[in-house]
């Protein structure tokens, strides 16, 4: 029997910052538009929403707001960048690989759960070497609804080895995505978000990924 719930991590601002290279694409989109590019401190204001919301945001802040009809083509054209450019600069963040090593040579259960499109998720997982922790990921588009769903956290759950699961991640998406499936959300103050991860309702908040295995257990054994 497994010492923990399933573990259900966010990808980005929870495994991965890809701020540099979501920059990159959002200004290459900025920039095909003559407008001014955004810096580091912005964008990561604007992540964890989709693309589509990404470039939104990213035109209303630098002008007009885009107009309805022209997304789809800033969006494809933002994938598009991002897709050729996916690991040029993200990183783990600290403590990552040594923590998901560690709990797969535990035998615990581990997946990921991002609204980061589905391919591009396995294409970046795979460029940083993480694919080999997660025998389930779930991005957007495998299944017709997304975080913050509850019927996908169940459906990652069940895949990796059922309930309970425990939710791991940086925004308010997360823990609403919990709170829908009635699970546990740890929180990591680091990621993409415009409120202080503290202030967002998580059940646990850390600065240091490596308290991610010691805060799941003591969940775990509070909720019996």
């Amino acid at each position: 029997m497994n010492a923990l719930p399933a573990l259900i991590f966010d990808l980005d601002g929870t495994l991965v910052d890809t701020a540099p290279d979501l920059l990159g694409a959002t200004n290459a989109v900025l920039r095909s538009e003559h407008r001014e590019e955004i810096d580091p401190a912005t964008l990561r204001h604007m992540v964890g929403f989709g693309a589509r919301s990404l470039i939104q945001q990213a035109m209303a802040a630098t002008g007009t707001p885009v107009e309805d009809a022209r997304l789809p083509e800033l969006v494809d054209r933002f994938i598009v960048h991002y897709r050729a450019h996916i690991a040029d600069d993200s990183v783990l963040f600290p403590g990552v690989e040594e923590t998901l090593a560690d709990l797969q040579a535990k035998g615990e259960r581990m997946a990921v759960l991002t609204n980061k499109p589905h391919d591009l998720a396995v294409q970046l997982l795979d460029k940083l070497k993480l694919t080999q922790f997660f025998p389930v990921i779930y991005g957007a588009g495998r299944m017709s609804y997304v975080k913050p769903d509850a019927r996908i956290f169940h459906d990652v759950v069940r895949d990796v080895g059922g309930e309970p699961g425990i939710m791991v991640g940086d925004s308010i998406t997360d823990v609403a995505t919990a709170r829908a499936a009635n699970a546990l959300v740890i929180l990591v103050n680091y990621g993409y978000t415009p409120e202080p991860a503290h202030m967002l309702g998580g059940d646990v908040v850390t600065g240091d990924f490596r308290d991610i295995p010691r805060l799941a257990r003591d969940l775990a054994r509070a909720a019996l």
